[in-house]
């Protein structure tokens, strides 16, 4: 194999771009085509990549089909197959033809649109999808720059958060004696709610003792109520503390529980806290109207994330982030560097600068991708994509309830099915340790790969379907292969009933 002489390198030279990204593309085929071949989950051991490739990076260039080569020899052996159909771990991390288009465009552009005038249609873009998206998911008027609010796209739900988390900080402060007001700030979330609103108040400053973590209980569906919130929140302000901030989620991480975003809107208001509702899973599932009771009271809410990468066929990365007031957010995350002054006569009223809407100046053109996904399937595209998961998961969870020896631990939530072997009596800690067994001979076949959550000390295994390849075929597969686990692990069958599609 002939190395690339430095002399011929011409790194964007049209005609080898195209020679070589159709090399990429047939790889990409190749490896869709024969992902179910792959164990869903890489069982290689830590250290492997390292010991197999060079201590050091080539003195000369190497053609693409060599570089190719060891993707599909020492790569693609370690991965953990997200796009695999027999994936249901954590979260689905979807991709599509439409969102690799998308991807490709974005990339093959490579604009960085920081501010409007750094790229002024990547900029409009921007705004036009995200109001697209907040139509489909009905969000207020309130939450479109057309009605004073507005949104941005983000990397992941964890960089919606701490901008929002800064934007609650600052708005608190300006009514507080000086920034030393931030040692008596209070952020509440439940004990559902993703791990990182901890990180974030961490990350604006918020003491760690100053997080209120508000237990939830099997009578709401392990969802977030009115009445914990306003008892803890009337405790600190008796201790001399402020409330900040409150999180409402819609399909929590570890159970798909949904908040009630009204009553927890009814509380925000009435102790002057932010509201965040964090609908990084549930959220793609509103654009279908069966689902839009999610959202009751959202017009209660200060910001607004939803992830079209985890169930919206939009590849990684892609985050939605909606707030009523963008002057709460740029005021906490804007900066004016002289070098950025000098591009445009425009005035500020006039345009959007993404900059000051997230933490770093620099942004990939993520509206791109989001663009081609939504113009390629359409609204009624979309919604027949989710119903047909949440036909998929509600059949597997049929299954499990007309089987003797499982239980659904809460009701299916969108997609997601939670269960785990059925004690035989109070306190029975071999169901426990039987669970563990059955999801770690599952995931050892490489035949599906799923994950597990504990609530009130149960161990319960998690079923997320979500992924863009998986039939209702691949769902059978993992109802069968879930069975058979439990029969090698010495529970015979026993089934009661049987449920059809």
């Amino acid at each position: 194999m002939g190395s690339v002489a430095p002399e011929a390198l011409l790194p964007l030279d049209p005609e080898t771009f195209a020679a070589e990204s159709r090399e990429v593309v047939d790889f990409l085929d190749g490896y869709y085509r024969n992902v179910e071949r792959y164990p869903v989950r890489s069982d290689v051991e830590p250290g492997r990549l390292r010991a197999l490739l060079p201590k050091a990076a080539p003195k000369n260039g190497e053609p693409m089909d060599a570089i190719l080569e060891d993707v599909q020899r020492h790569i693609v052996p370690g991965l953990t197959h997200w796009q695999s159909p027999n994936f249901f771990a954590y979260y689905p991390g979807n991709a599509s033809t439409a969102g690799f288009a998308g991807e490709m465009l974005s990339a093959g552009l490579n604009v960085v649109p920081f501010t409007w005038a750094a790229s002024p249609a990547a900029t409009e873009l921007e705004g036009i999808v995200v109001d697209w998206m907040a139509k489909l998911v009905g969000l207020p008027e309130r939450f479109l720059f057309s009605g004073g609010g507005g949104g941005v796209l983000h990397g992941s739900t964890c960089e919606a958060v701490v901008c929002t988390l800064a934007a609650a900080r600052d708005r608190a402060l300006s009514r507080l004696d000086g920034h030393e007001g931030i040692l008596r700030l209070v952020v509440y979330a439940s004990d559902q709610s993703h791990s990182t609103f901890q990180k974030g108040a961490r990350i604006v400053g918020i003491p760690p003792s100053n997080f209120r973590v508000i237990p939830t209980s099997v009578a709401s569906g392990y969802g977030l109520t009115g009445d914990g919130v306003r008892d803890a929140v009337e405790a600190d302000i008796a201790s001399g503390l402020v409330p900040l901030y409150l999180c409402a989620t819609v399909g929590t991480t570890g159970l798909g529980a949904v908040d009630s975003v009204r009553d927890l809107g009814e509380v925000a208001r009435c102790y002057r806290m932010w509201l965040h509702v964090d609908a990084a899973y549930g959220g793609s599932a509103l654009i279908c109207p069966e689902f839009k009771d999610c959202f009751d009271g959202i017009e209660f809410a200060d910001s607004v994330s939803m992830n079209p990468h985890k169930w919206f066929l939009t590849n990684m990365d892609c985050c939605c982030l909606w707030v009523a007031s963008p002057a709460a957010l740029t005021s906490a995350l804007s900066s004016n560097p002289e070098y950025l002054n000098n591009v445009t006569e425009k005035s500020a009223t006039e345009v959007v600068d993404y900059k000051d809407w997230q933490m770093a100046l620099s942004r990939p053109f993520r509206a791109m991708k989001l663009w081609v996904v939504l113009r390629r399937y359409g609204a009624v595209g979309m919604r027949a994509y989710i119903r047909r998961h949440v036909d998929m998961a509600r059949w597997f969870e049929q299954q499990l309830e007309g089987d003797e020896r499982f239980e659904v631990v809460v009701p299916r939530r969108f997609s997601l099915v939670t269960f785990r072997l059925r004690p035989r009596h109070k306190g029975d800690d071999a169901a426990e340790a039987l669970s563990r067994k059955v999801l770690m001979a599952i995931n050892s076949s490489g035949r599906a790969f799923m994950t597990h959550f504990i609530v009130d000390n149960k161990f319960v295994i998690r079923m997320a379907v979500g992924g863009a390849m998986t039939e209702m075929r691949h769902v059978r597969d993992a109802w069968e292969l879930v069975q058979e686990k439990t029969r090698e692990v010495g529970i015979p069958l026993g089934v009661t009933k049987k449920h059809a599609l």
